[in-house]
């Protein structure tokens, strides 16, 4: 939950705006906001907490909570770390408390130019206070998600969303594509992220966080995770120590890839083709050469159990066997090509195509339900491997989805990378939350 206040004049006609997120997807789950007459600063701030707790409460009395501001005062009141002298500020921190149990309330401090979503809410509602009405939720310009693509645009990217979902086909590269060969950039060359990670701590060469065409800095909207300053920063911030880097890699070929078919979790579980066999016996040797990684987690399906196992038998390691890393459920549509599907089952098809909450045909598992699955095993794994460089070999989507999540992009994003059999990715996941992504997809070199 986000909350911020503002007062014009402090004190002045004040406002405040607050918004519950989900902490896997990013949706947005309520917004409240409301102009509160003459007040403080600090009173509004604490008003929008109010609010935005008891929000969440309506959602869930259960949930865990991590209430997200800008305001240092009230986050370290509420944290129980300054004492609360002002007479106006204790009534509201004792409200603000009793909402939810204290233990399922956590705060965090956050810049200001990252809590954009409540504050515009907060202009909102003091907009409305100068107009003499009350903030409308209708009338909400605050969700900052990007639209997807209008009319005949959405349409025609249907039958690649489809192809590319389902591990096959060609389509357009998202921008954060990096045009750059696996085999120069894992095997030789020095532009990479999986480049020394003492040097990425040490905050110079190849695995910082640089800006621009060096990797992506971006923000993840894991819980805990503070988003990247806005772009057009500069400079290199203080040293956040070692980075965990998950390397990101796709398993090699089987049958069904060339063949553009769905092939989940729910399916045959095939084994590598000649061809698998030989991209993973190539990547080896490429991770082999730059010697940074320092463990091998996969999915337990039998394609990555296999592509896995010829990387950690070249690098000396062993393989720890992660269920969270499994593909996508594709139901009944396991096996089938997307025409097959789109005969099959049209309307649960375009029902899929237009809702990440739309599971395949016969029990399959959303997108949203993947998301969930994989940001839990994200975390998991961050908190297990600390400050290393870990190889995590899975499938399409949960490497589309740790990569979505690390750039803060919308779930419609999924559908606008590709991912070839046998490349690699990689997120560095630094101590401030911020993470950067490279992208590698040129796989010409394994085949």
């Amino acid at each position: 939950m986000e909350a911020d206040g503002g007062s014009r004049g402090n004190p002045g006609p004040a406002g405040y705006g607050a918004v519950v997120l989900d902490p896997a997807t990013g949706e947005t789950l309520a917004e409240r906001a409301e102009f509160i007459g003459v007040a403080t600063n600090n009173v509004a701030e604490y008003k929008g907490l109010i609010a935005g707790l008891k929000a969440a409460r309506e959602l869930d009395p259960d949930a865990a909570v991590r209430v997200r501001m800008d305001s240092k005062l009230v986050v370290e009141q509420m944290s129980g770390r300054w004492k609360i002298k002002h007479p106006d500020m204790k009534p509201l921190a004792a409200e603000a408390a009793k909402v939810l149990p204290r233990a399922q309330v956590t705060y965090e401090w956050i810049p200001r130019e990252i809590n954009k979503h409540a504050d515009r809410l907060a202009n909102e509602a003091m907009d409305a206070g100068k107009r003499g009405k009350q903030w409308e939720p209708s009338r909400s310009t605050a969700d900052l998600a990007p639209s997807g693509p209008p009319g005949d645009a959405a349409a025609g990217a249907a039958a690649v969303r489809a192809a590319l979902a389902s591990g096959g086909g060609t389509g357009s590269r998202a921008a954060v594509v990096a045009d750059a060969r696996a085999a120069s950039a894992v095997a030789g060359g020095a532009d990479t992220l999986f480049a020394d990670p003492d040097a990425a701590a040490s905050g110079g060469g190849t695995g910082t966080r640089a800006a621009g065409a060096e990797g992506a800095r971006s923000a993840t909207l894991a819980p805990g995770r503070v988003p990247a300053p806005a772009s057009g920063s500069t400079g290199w911030g203080p040293d956040l120590g070692t980075p965990a880097t998950f390397v990101l890699l796709r398993h090699g070929e089987t049958a069904l890839t060339p063949q553009k078919r769905f092939s989940g979790s729910g399916g045959t579980d095939p084994e590598l083709s000649p061809a698998g066999r030989r991209q993973a016996a190539a990547v080896a040797e490429a991770l082999a050469a730059r010697g940074t990684v320092q463990a091998v987690v996969s999915s337990p399906l039998l394609r990555c159990r296999e592509t896995a196992q010829a990387v950690a038998d070249r690098l000396g390691l062993s393989v720890a066997v992660e269920e969270g890393l499994r593909e996508t459920d594709f139901g009944a549509w396991e096996g089938l090509t997307f025409a097959e599907v789109r005969e099959r089952f049209p309307d649960d098809l375009q029902a899929w195509l237009d809702s990440p909450k739309a599971a395949p045909t016969g029990g399959g598992e959303s997108f949203t339900a993947v998301t969930r699955r994989v940001s839990a095993t994200r975390d998991r794994l961050l908190s297990a491997h600390a400050g290393r460089t870990v190889l995590l070999v899975t499938h399409v989507t949960p490497v589309k989805t740790l990569v979505r999540l690390a750039l803060g992009a919308p779930p419609e994003s999924l559908f606008k990378m590709e991912l070839s059999a046998a490349s690699l990715s990689a997120v560095a996941y630094y101590t401030d939350g911020n993470a950067s992504v490279r992208l590698l997809n040129d796989t010409s070199h394994l085949r």
